[in-house]
Parts: C-alpha cells; sequence; structure tokens
C-alpha cells in the first residue's frame, strides 16, 4: 500500500495561488482595478483640461485625491470586495471540499488564496500611486504613499477575511469597524488612536498632524509613529489574521452539507 504524501505548505501555496490566478481576470477582479484608478484618471483628467485653458491646478490636490479618495474611501472597499472571494465564499458555497481531495495543509489556503487577491489589489493600488505623479506629488510622497497604501491593504484584506470566517456577518461588521471607527482617529484618547488602521497608514505617508481643525473640539493630541514601525504593525498585524484564519479553517469541520460546513 502507498503512502500517501502531503504537499509542503509552500508547495500548497504555490499550486492554490496558480490555479486561483484566474479568477481576478474575471468581473471582480477588474472591478477591484479600477476603484483605485477612477479617481487619479479623473483628477489627471480635469488637470488636463484646467491647464488647458490657462489655467493651474495645484499640485495639493494630489494630496486630496490620495487621502480622501484612495486611502479612507476606496481601499477600505477593495478590500471588502476581495475578503469575501477567499476561502469564505468557498465555504458558503460548498466547493472547499473539493478543493480538499488531495491532501494538503488546510491552514495554508486563506492566505494562498488571499495572496492572489493581494497581489491584484496591490498592483492596481502601486498604478494608482504612480499617477499622482501627474498631478505634481513628489516623488517622495508617492514612494511614502505607495507604502502606505499596500501595507493598509494588506492588514484590511486579512481582517476581514478573518472575520469573514469567525463571524456570520463578518464583512458587515469589518465595514462598520473601517467606516465608524477608525476615522475616529482624530479624536480617539491617547494610544487607543494606535487600535485604528488610519493611524498606521497616515504615519506611514507622512501625514500625521499635532494639530487638528476647529471642528474636531474633542480632539485629543496625535501620536506620532515613524514609518518602519507602522510598516511593521500593519504587516504583523496581517500576518497574525493570516494565522489566525488558517487555524480557524483548521478547526473547521468541512463537508458538504450541514450546518458546520458553512464556518
Amino acid at each position: 500500500m502507498s503512502q500517501v504524501t502531503v504537499p509542503s505548505p509552500l508547495a500548497t501555496l504555490r499550486a492554490v495561488f496558480i490555479g486561483y490566478l484566474p479568477r481576478v481576470f474575471q468581473a471582480r477582479g477588474w472591478i477591484l482595478a479600477a476603484m483605485p484608478l477612477a479617481p487619479v484618471g479623473t483628477a489627471i483628467l480635469v488637470s488636463i483640461l484646467v491647464q488647458a485653458q490657462g489655467g493651474r491646478f495645484s499640485s495639493a490636490e494630489a494630496l486630496k485625491v490620495f487621502h480622501e479618495a484612495l486611502l479612507k474611501v476606496l481601499l477600505p472597499v477593495m478590500a471588502l470586495t476581495a475578503a469575501p472571494a477567499g476561502v469564505r465564499e468557498d465555504l458558503e458555497q460548498r466547493t472547499l471540499p473539493l478543493m480538499l481531495v488531495r491532501p494538503a495543509p488546510v491552514w495554508m489556503y486563506p492566505l494562498s488564496k488571499g495572496l492572489v487577491w493581494f497581489a491584484w489589489g496591490a498592483l492596481w493600488l502601486l498604478v494608482a500611486a504612480a499617477g499622482l505623479l501627474f498631478l505634481g506629488a513628489s516623488t517622495e510622497s508617492i514612494l511614502r504613499g505607495a507604502l502606505a497604501l499596500v501595507g493598509l491593504y494588506w492588514a484590511e484584506l486579512a481582517f476581514l477575511t478573518l472575520l469573514g470566517l469567525l463571524l456570520k456577518r463578518g464583512t458587515l461588521w469589518g465595514a462598520l469597524y473601517i467606516f465608524l471607527f477608525d476615522p475616529l482617529v482624530r479624536i480617539l484618547p491617547g494610544n487607543m488612536q494606535r487600535l485604528t488602521f488610519m493611524h498606521y497608514a497616515e504615519s506611514i505617508a507622512g501625514s500625521r498632524s499635532s494639530e487638528v481643525g476647529v471642528r474636531e473640539l474633542l480632539a485629543q493630541t496625535q501620536l506620532e509613529t515613524p514609518m518602519g514601525i507602522a510598516l511593521a504593525a500593519l504587516f504583523v498585524f496581517g500576518l497574525a489574521c493570516w494565522a489566525a484564519c488558517g487555524w480557524k479553517l483548521h478547526r473547521t469541520p468541512v463537508g458538504l452539507s450541514g450546518k458546520d460546513a458553512e464556518g
């Protein structure tokens, strides 16, 4: 009787990544790609029209596009779009058992599938960041902004994937956290600011400020985190979430039917 050989975790990651990669070229993948490109492309078009009429397009507009459109809105929406496309979708559709016909380390599947969507989304975030050069942004701000976008996307995608495995309405709870709690970074006291994604993203981008607007009367002193530490924090947090996803899936009974099969 021949002994079944279980592939290594890296072999599993590589096989799932390559096998699942064509999924990003479907509708969801192209919608994901269009999200960061839309505001940057629109801003570039507006700048061309303004300059063609003899006007001036301030480079400050590039920062507005980066912070108000990319960082605060579209990137979280990208994570919310991509997260359910991983293992959670397979559990709900009960197609995951078909992937487990061959022996493999089950705990590697969330990271393996998540890396596909991370790589695809990060690619277009980098393209969008590079497009800000045409709006007059400096090279340094573009590099820091690109790191902030990719780091934030990595952490939020892992976080939302984990919530999707732990909770029945994980995507909803994740959206509430990102869009309701995270923006409170300006008024959160002390170290509670470190519980927000935006604190680390803005620290990497170099836009953290000790001053706040007149509207933010309850604002506390804004904490400062060095860029390297902020980037490491997002990476480690994301890695911890992917590890927790693997642990959760490993302990979840997976079958073709039954309530437990749905997580």
